[in-house]
């Protein structure tokens, strides 16, 4: 093998990436059907149907446009020598093996954030702001963007660091400790997350007392859920789309409801959503989502220790000099295609995990309540009723709503 296979093996990956999710977006925008569904009619009208489909078309518009500026950089990058010019630069300040890496990074991800900008506010100001989703100010968004990019520094940069530490002291062994702390890492955000970064936010109150947590803690008792984190997030001052999930694991868990699905949704409809994440909780969706996303990392890890020193990854990008950022930055992206493999086999598992969990709420608590709620976030959210096959099969981690719809139907009748 030689770098100039290895550089055109690169960008034949990113020009078939890309390829391939036009191909997979062309189809699901091709799928959409002019008549409402039978099971939806009494929730969309003509005209509420009418603008699903507009809103999944201008989002499939948008998706084209930015995938192709993110395509032509990437390739700019890789034809002219950007990784290799920006690495010289970096050595003409540091060679600490700290410091060096941490630039390196820093600066390509200011400027991929900076490019980026433009996007984000045409996505939330212009087409969520269109179709009536969006409730952020100027304010929340620029703030939004401050303290993500700060948490990104803060934690990416300390996450890079002790990778550099690793490596240094224990060359390709790197990856075992490594995978150990993010493992250790990825549970203490799994049980923490709601209570660490979603405060820096969102305001999470506690669900009031009234009927709504009666009902509540009625449907928990009879399920054996000890019910002791009940919030609700005002998720209404970005966005009027709703939803719920369920975070933590055994006494750190949560559940959290948005104040959308609150006012949107009648209280026995709001319990069968709960219903379902409990369902998660019960069958053990979130555990085993965790392992699962654990192999993954080990995997990755494991081979990048194959890897990452070879000084056939430099040469691809145009450096002479191999060091550890032009290393991960090679393997990032041939990496990609196994990386869109395992994303598949995740839906695939969560895809089944949302059945088990509708068959949970539709067995414990009411089917028909489970149905309605579907339908109503359905119409809440503009969801696209008829995704291509394929497209879901390689970006959906929930099935198709009237697949649900359907299914609960079969456990109903089955029970």
């Amino acid at each position: 093998m030689t770098a100039n296979f290895l550089f055109v093996a690169i960008v034949l990956i990113i020009l078939l990436g890309f390829i391939l999710d036009r191909v997979l977006s062309l189809l699901n925008q091709k799928s959409w059907k002019p008549e409402i569904p039978a099971e939806m009619l009494g929730f969309y009208d003509e005209e509420k149907y009418k603008k699903s489909h507009d809103y999944e078309k201008a989002r499939g518009t948008f998706n084209v446009w930015s995938s192709l500026f993110s395509l032509v950089l990437i390739l700019l990058m890789l034809f002219f020598n950007g990784f290799a010019y920006l690495d010289a630069w970096v050595r003409d300040i540091t060679e600490n093996q700290y410091l060096m890496p941490l630039l390196y990074f820093g600066i390509l991800f200011f400027i991929s954030d900076i490019l980026s900008l433009p996007f984000s506010v045409y996505s939330t100001f212009v087409i969520e702001e269109k179709f009536g989703f969006n409730k952020m100010t100027p304010f929340i968004f620029i703030t939004d963007k401050l303290k993500g990019m700060l948490l990104a520094v803060i934690l990416g940069g300390a996450i890079l660091c002790l990778f550099i530490w690793f490596y240094s002291t224990m060359g390709s062994k790197f990856w075992i400790p490594l995978w150990v702390f993010l493992t250790l890492f990825g549970m203490f955000m799994t049980m923490f997350y709601t209570s660490l970064i979603v405060p820096l936010f969102n305001k999470l109150s506690p669900l009031e007392e009234g009927e709504l947590r009666t009902a509540i803690e009625s449907y928990c008792e009879k399920v054996g859920f000890k019910l002791t984190n009940l919030f609700v997030i005002d998720g209404s001052k970005r966005s009027s789309k709703s939803n719920a999930y369920f975070s933590g694991l055994g006494p750190k868990k949560k559940i959290v409801l948005f104040d959308t699905l609150i006012e949107n949704q009648q209280t026995e409809e709001i319990v069968a959503v709960l219903a379902h994440e409990i369902g998660h909780y019960k069958l053990k969706h979130t555990l085993i989502g965790m392992i699962l996303s654990f192999a993954q990392s080990g995997i990755m890890l494991y081979l990048m220790s194959l890897v990452i020193a070879h000084q056939l990854l430099g040469e691809a990008l145009g450096v002479n000099q191999m060091s550890l950022h032009i290393g991960l930055i090679c393997f990032t992206m041939l990496y990609s295609p196994l990386s869109t493999i395992f994303g598949i086999l995740m839906n695939i598992v969560s895809r089944k995990n949302e059945f088990q969990a509708d068959a949970y709420a539709a067995t414990t608590y009411k089917a028909e309540k489970m149905i309605v709620a579907l339908k109503k976030l359905s119409v809440d959210n503009l969801s696209n009723l008829y995704p291509h096959p394929a497209y879901v099969f390689v970006h959906h981690s929930h099935p198709p709503i009237l697949k649900r719809i359907d299914s609960i139907k079969k456990v109903s009748m089955s029970s």
